[in-house]
């Protein structure tokens, strides 16, 4: 049982180690090559803790060198357009100007189904309304509207609206992150005042943020104040 547990732990870091020098992307967002690692990485550690009587260098070894070479072949598709095209192939464009490229699904093995279901999923219901539909290379569909069936923007309608950075966690679960309130421009001084004001100690804070001209505060029994 001993065996096992550090042969798990030792495989656990091994592949954790290797998705992390591949990449962060996610699963969705993978390309052919990538995807095809990190199957083959998954079955060569789970035969290794399987069987124990399988050399645990034998498992790691399988696994660096084809996250090796997967790095290796990252590095030559930015290197190259055509080991890129190679390895990943190319976006394949199957609506123009509303009109199917039935050719070009028939080659992605792409059904109507598959069409609609990634068209819904970006919130498109009508195909006569899309201008372009491109199939990526990690297989999702990238849709761009025709011009009358875009949203309107606000420099469309000549809003100007003022720009804010995101709001930043100053508490979370009772304790103070101090890098937040400098990235709004405040100090210890001022939140001090804001709960004082609001009778919170920080103790109770279960999570506060804010920007440069607003604030919200969630008590940890889930009671707002702002």
């Amino acid at each position: 049982m001993t065996i096992i547990l550090i042969r798990t732990l030792i495989l656990y870091f091994v592949v954790v180690f290797s998705i992390r020098l591949m990449g962060k992307r996610q699963l969705g967002e993978l390309q052919p090559s990538e995807l095809v690692i990190t199957i083959l990485v998954s079955n060569i550690a789970t035969l290794s803790l399987e069987d124990v009587e399988i050399p645990l260098l034998h498992g790691i070894l399988p696994i660096l060198v084809l996250v090796c070479l997967e790095v290796v072949m990252s590095w030559l598709s930015l290197k190259s357009v055509t080991v890129r095209r190679l390895v990943s192939g190319t976006p394949k464009v199957i609506i123009r100007d509303g009109h199917i490229d039935q050719k070009m699904l028939k080659e992605l093995r792409f059904s109507v189904d598959d069409l609609m279901t990634a068209l819904r999923s970006g919130g498109v219901f009508d195909v006569s309304e899309v201008q372009y539909a491109i199939v990526e290379t990690n297989g999702s569909v990238s849709v761009s509207l025709k011009n009358d069936y875009q949203p309107a923007q606000r420099g469309d309608i000549r809003i100007t609206p003022e720009s804010l950075d995101p709001p930043q966690i100053l508490i979370a679960d009772g304790a103070l992150r101090e890098n937040a309130l400098a990235a709004i421009g405040q100090d210890r001084r001022w939140l001090e005042s804001v709960l004082r004001v609001k009778r919170i100690p920080m103790q109770e804070i279960f999570l506060m943020t804010a920007d440069r001209s607003h604030y919200h505060i969630i008590r940890r029994e889930g009671r707002d104040s702002a």
